[in-house]
């Protein structure tokens, strides 16, 4: 299982499970938290009427025929009050007024007038002085019928001589309890969601981040040329760049040890042909073959020249992981300053330059004019004279293809899949001596860099060499 995932599940499992328990612990809380505040207004409303009602009961003259008639009205109100998006429209509180015994002697809603409420729990224990408070069900099977009784003393100098209590039904308290935790439950799972998502896209960046760097270390460990990736966060880009500086070490230090085995491989040859050289030049002999054997020293010393030449612009495309810089170059341009080079190696050939003016390619100008110098001395070598060199594109969706057309001898089957490994090369159809064999492998390396690609194939009448490059639109 990847890491992104499993570093999700985890994340998944701790926030659903904490998130789950501080919202069912919120949502169970609401209820008596609503019926804590209800009880709170209930005995303060039933003090306000315990203090109202304190003269009338002390002087024994209490009109409960006004009283009653003051309450009943009371529950008949419809306030039609909006309370945060719900309608009121009816009153909830009924009221009862007992003696110092326990006798009902005023009751809102008309039902218990001269009843003996002395031993319900509201009435009696605010006649010993404590605080009265009860809750009874309409219903004795349904707890949604259930109602709160909270009682106060009416007292004359400290004397209690009668109990006020106020009920309300718990069932008008529901409506609210479940919109409250109703909004809870969605902004709880609102919470969670964005929890979650947050977590997933941490997920995912971790995981793209790493699987980054796993691509480009698998990169690094085939041999391609891969760059960098430019990532955010200090531990992830300090991995990236201890990466990246462990990949530089290890390939200077293989690369060092290849180009010195290859260099001095490749040098063996033309040393050789000079020291035979100079020791029979110590020698005497006649002029002719003395002269002979003079030019052969400045041929190998020309080829070591031109070896090491090549090997150090080779060593500089290699090392590189990137371009310096990618600007828009036209390539016809950039033709026809390798075919002025090379003009007097041209005058016994047919060239043509047939790439159109407005045709551009997106790379750097140095190596582009470096592989297109390599392809044209490489056409120039195998053409015979009077034959033809023909430079032309084919624009493809987003790249150009420059083919490089030279009419000569087919190369052979076992040499195709060849030319361009490093030191590999045919004999020149004049001299017969071999080249560096570095030209085409440089060709290789700068195409790669650009994101191109270089193939070799023979069609009728020669050879044809196809680079492709980013095209600018």
């Amino acid at each position: 299982m990847p890491l992104g995932i499993r570093i999700f599940l985890v994340y998944f499992v701790f926030v659903g499970l904490s998130g789950w328990f501080v919202l069912s612990t919120v949502m169970d809380e609401v209820r008596p938290g609503v019926r804590q505040t209800t009880e709170e207004t209930l005995v303060d409303t039933a003090n306000l009427l315990a203090e109202l009602l304190r003269d009338d009961l002390r002087s024994g003259r209490l009109d409960q025929a006004h009283w009653q008639e003051r309450f009943q009205a009371y529950g008949q109100r419809q306030p039609a009050a909006q309370i945060w998006g719900m309608t009121k429209s009816e009153v909830s509180h009924r009221i009862y007024v007992t003696d110092a015994q326990g006798k009902v002697l005023v009751d809102s809603s008309g039902e218990a007038v001269g009843q003996d409420y002395s031993r319900w729990n509201d009435v009696y224990l605010t006649l010993r002085g404590q605080y009265g408070a009860r809750s009874t069900r309409e219903v004795p099977d349904d707890p949604e019928t259930s109602v709160m009784y909270v009682a106060a003393p009416i007292k004359d100098q400290g004397k209690i001589i009668g109990v006020i209590s106020v009920s309300k039904p718990s069932r008008t308290l529901q409506p609210y309890i479940e919109r409250s935790q109703m909004r809870l439950a969605w902004f709880g799972a609102g919470l969670i969601f964005l929890g979650l998502l947050a977590g997933g896209l941490l997920s995912w960046w971790l995981s793209a981040s790493l699987r980054r760097l796993t691509d480009y270390a698998q990169a690094v460990s085939a041999g391609e040329r891969s760059p960098l990736p430019a990532l955010q966060g200090g531990e992830l880009k300090q991995l990236a760049e201890a990466l990246e500086h462990m990949r530089s070490e290890l390939e200077g230090k293989a690369y060092v040890e290849r180009y010195v085995h290859t260099l001095t491989h490749e040098l063996k040859s033309p040393l050789a042909a000079i020291r035979g050289a100079a020791e029979l030049l110590e020698g005497d002999m006649a002029p002719a073959q003395r002269q002979r054997f003079v030019g052969n020293i400045q041929t190998e010393s020309a080829r070591l020249q031109q070896l090491i030449e090549r090997l150090l612009n080779l060593a500089l495309v290699e090392q590189r992981q990137g371009l310096d810089e990618r600007v828009p170059l036209p390539l016809r341009a950039l033709v026809d300053e390798q075919l002025h080079a090379q003009a007097a190696r041209t005058l016994s050939l047919q060239v043509s330059n047939q790439v159109p003016a407005e045709v551009q390619v997106l790379g750097e100008r140095f190596l582009l004019q470096q592989a297109l110098a390599n392809l044209l001395d490489n056409a120039l070598d195998f053409t015979p004279a009077g034959g033809q060199v023909r430079f032309s594109v084919e624009p493809q969706e987003g790249v150009v293809t420059l083919v490089v057309f030279n009419q000569c001898a087919p190369i052979p089957d076992y040499a195709l899949s060849r030319l361009t490994e490093r030191f590999y090369s045919l004999p020149r159809p004049v001299s017969g001596r071999k080249s560096t064999g570095l030209g085409l492998n440089f060709v290789q390396e700068v195409a790669s860099l650009h994101g191109g690609a270089i193939t070799i194939g023979n069609v009728a009448g020669g050879v044809e060499v196809r680079l492709s490059l980013p095209l600018v639109r």
